[in-house]
């Protein structure tokens, strides 16, 4: 029986979870965020403490693998980094977009039409991919600037969900009668454990030395134009 802690900080969601066998057993949540700097270490210290309260230390620990938010996912690949490397236990990176497109599928239960998981890249840009109702990639992920054309081949198709924080501003721009939106789906720790324990069965591990989240787009830090024009505030 695989024991496995899962941290989830790619959105402002930040989420921990302990999971047996690939059942959920212990959980923390918050939608306050982004929060996870300040609550990743306490969630994950209190499902730790469960754990060692009878059942013992993970076995693995699940880690979201991007895209997103570039500071969410450094600090929750960093503390699993840690936990690993302390206990010596294999690293499982969860892609998110399959991750919410699992959720997803559960929660509507269709057995036809494509799932399009998509994170807000501010402006109309989002990271987005697209499975089919049996969690096969369907497209790999890419970044993209939404317009009315870019998904009207799939929509041709049939049904296509699309959902996550980046769907909710691209309701306005793809308007097809086969485009549905399904509200509410984020990724969670919660939700990684069949996806962990799949992983975790076929030994399919990161280094946790050199594993880096997939950020898709680098992270650029700007300099404020004031700055620049050499004027200050």
């Amino acid at each position: 029986m695989a024991r496995i802690l899962h941290l989830e900080t790619s959105t402002s969601v930040c989420s921990v979870a302990l999971s047996e066998n690939g059942r959920t057993v212990f959980e923390k949540v918050s939608y306050e965020g982004p929060s996870h700097a300040a609550l990743l270490g306490v969630f994950a210290e209190e499902a730790i403490a469960f754990a060692l309260a009878g059942r013992g230390r993970p076995d693995a620990v699940a880690v979201s693998g991007g895209p997103g938010s570039y500071t969410g996912l450094r600090i929750g690949t960093s503390l699993a980094k840690g936990l690993c490397m302390g206990w010596g236990v294999p690293l499982i990176a969860v892609p998110t977009l399959k991750l919410m497109a699992s959720n997803a599928i559960r929660r509507t239960g269709e057995k036809d039409g494509l799932y399009c998981a998509m994170l807000d890249a501010r402006r109309m840009e989002v990271y987005a991919a697209i499975y089919d109702a049996r969690l096969q990639t369907v497209r790999e992920t890419v970044a993209e600037m939404v317009t009315p054309e870019t998904f009207q081949p799939f929509l041709d198709r049939g049904a296509v969900y699309f959902f996550g924080n980046g769907a909710e501003k691209c309701r306005t721009v793809i308007t097809s009668a086969n485009a549905l939106f399904p509200e509410n789906i984020h990724p969670l720790a919660a939700d990684m454990a069949t996806l962990a324990e799949t992983a975790f069965r076929e030994q399919a591990f990161e280094d946790p030395a050199y594993f880096e989240p997939f950020y898709l787009k680098e992270f650029i830090a700007t300099t404020p134009k004031n700055s620049v024009l050499g004027k200050s505030k």
